[in-house]
């Protein structure tokens, strides 16, 4: 099997492979053992309309309507019908990835054989990805019960060849016209399938699976600013000994220190607590990194928890059991991906707020021991990073607002049939909103500490070689060192780039070894 194909079976799927298919565009294909499970499942489905007694969402109405039986010759327009009247989204549209993980997770479930779907409605689905067909979902319209509706219901148009969709050359056109360019036929749902490819926690579950592939970078690049800091500030490693995180043993703190320590290793900087300005501590925001960094790497250890029990579930209401029942449940409801999405944005917002208190710390004169003001070349005639830091301090209390949970929040819908709901999407978008302000922000650490630390090195004092790597490749990157002011957006996109894609990390494990 080629390594760029991901095959859907019917137990769930990983964070890896959604992140291929998402960002990456691997290909998808179903398991047989996933197309038995489909026709299977399908059987039931057909048995069950053909009664005379109600099944809600075979043979009913959704929602607040379920209590009407729909008749036979009703039941196709039923389905159009409810895709229709849900893509009801508006605003912006949302990212390609996006839209693509949200798919890819609906194709997860509908797999599983739990949904009642047809296996020509799975294939399509997978045909669409593969494609590079990418429906036109809006920003607002879900809130995260019964799962992702609108969004969800813009995925089934395309399916059905209605509204518009994003072609693999990035024009946006007809969903008929594209499917029809690709070979691909629009599918007419039958009973229970309009209902099934809707009802789920697939968008904000995507959101949340490619957060964590982003988060994950970021606090490990975080520990490397950290101790780039530390190491412009003369500060001491002494507080990152194994020993002293042994007695408090949070996994996050341990493995926070252990990175840092290891980049600082070799440093000809760290220890001057008692030359020219003596003092006893370094600051929090300096002596307390671990703690900081290791608390939000315990709480992504949390939310990569519950996002792989997540991607191991069947979310559809109702579902097509084992033994051949139908029921309806509730396990569409989001607040288990809600919360989560929540307290990322929490930890993110203080991973934030304590990077922009060394920056600042290092730009001070009065506490950086030694260092000229703002960093600059000739501070008055320079303003050296004054403004960076102004950017960074935007960003942050940007982040702090970000922070509020959206999961606190409910409004009833639906008649009140739907009368407590999750708010997971919104919870989900403003994540995205904080993980690129969290990127930018660590991107100005790293901007300024680089700096601080060639102006120790032109005083004679050796860096560790990790955080030389670390300069080293920033400068190959385009973020020019010390000097006299210049444009300075250019060299902070440059900073933001190297480190959202990975890139400062990758400069110093060479040096360090594998990072954490």
């Amino acid at each position: 099997m080629d390594m760029h194909t991901v095959v859907v079976g019917t137990s769930g799927t990983t964070a890896e492979d959604v992140v291929a298919v998402a960002r990456h565009g691997a290909r998808v294909e179903l398991s047989t053992a996933a197309v038995d499970a489909l026709a299977a499942a399908r059987l039931i489905v057909d048995a069950l309309a053909a009664k005379p007694e109600p099944v809600y969402g075979v043979s009913t109405g959704f929602g607040a309507l379920a209590s009407r039986h729909i008749s036979h010759e009703l039941r196709a327009q039923l389905q159009r019908n409810i895709v229709r009247s849900h893509a009801a989204g508006m605003g912006p549209r949302v990212e390609r990835e996006v839209v693509r993980a949200l798919m890819f997770l609906r194709l997860k479930t509908v797999a599983s054989g739990h949904t009642g779907v047809r296996p020509e409605v799975a294939q399509t689905m997978a045909d669409l990805l593969n494609a590079g067909i990418t429906p036109v979902v809006h920003e607002y319209g879900s809130l995260g019960c019964s799962g992702d509706l609108a969004p969800l219901s813009h995925c089934a148009l395309t399916l059905m060849g209605e509204g518009d969709a994003e072609g693999p050359d990035g024009t946006v056109r007809p969903a008929g016209e594209l499917l029809a360019a690709h070979g691909i036929a629009p599918v007419e749902l039958a009973e229970k399938e309009g209902l099934a490819l809707l009802n789920g926690t697939d968008g904000m579950l995507g959101m949340l699976v490619m957060a964590l592939a982003d988060l994950k970078n970021l606090y490990t690049s975080a520990d490397i600013t950290a101790a780039l800091s530390l190491e412009a500030l003369l500060g001491t490693d002494k507080v990152l000994a194994p020993e002293l995180h042994a007695i408090r043993p949070h996994p996050g703190q341990g493995v926070s220190a252990d990175n840092m320590l290891r980049v600082l290793a070799g440093s000809g900087l760290t220890g001057h607590h008692q030359d020219d300005a003596p003092r006893v501590q370094d600051a929090y925001s300096v002596r307390c990194a671990p703690q900081v960094n290791g608390a939000g790497r315990d709480t992504l250890d949390y939310a990569a928890v519950v996002a792989g029990r997540e991607l191991a579930s069947s979310v559809d209401n109702p579902v097509v059991l084992p033994d051949g029942r139908v029921e309806s449940n509730g396990n569409f409801h989001g607040a288990p991906v809600a919360y989560v999405l929540d307290f990322l944005a929490i930890v993110a917002a203080d991973l934030g707020s304590i990077c922009e208190r060394r920056t600042d710390r290092l730009l001070d004169k009065n506490r950086s021991h030694g260092l000229p003001p703002f960093l600059a070349d000739d501070a008055g005639v320079d303003s050296g990073l004054m403004i960076a830091q102004y950017t960074q301090a935007a960003l942050v209390s940007e982040m702090k607002r970000l922070a509020v949970p959206a999961s606190a929040d409910s409004i009833p819908s639906s008649a009140m049939q739907e009368d407590h709901v999750s708010m997971g999407w919104s919870a989900a978008r403003k994540l995205r909103t904080a993980v690129d302000n969290l990127a930018r922000i660590v991107a100005v650490e790293l901007y300024a500490a680089t700096r601080a630390v060639e102006l120790r090195a032109a005083e004679g004092l050796v860096p560790a070689p990790a955080s030389q790597a670390a300069v080293a490749a920033l400068r190959a990157a385009g973020a020019e060192g010390p000097g006299p002011d210049r444009f300075l957006a250019p060299d902070l996109a440059a900073a933001d780039t190297f480190v959202r894609e990975g890139r400062l990390v990758a400069a110093v494990e060479p040096v360090t070894g594998p990072l954490a």
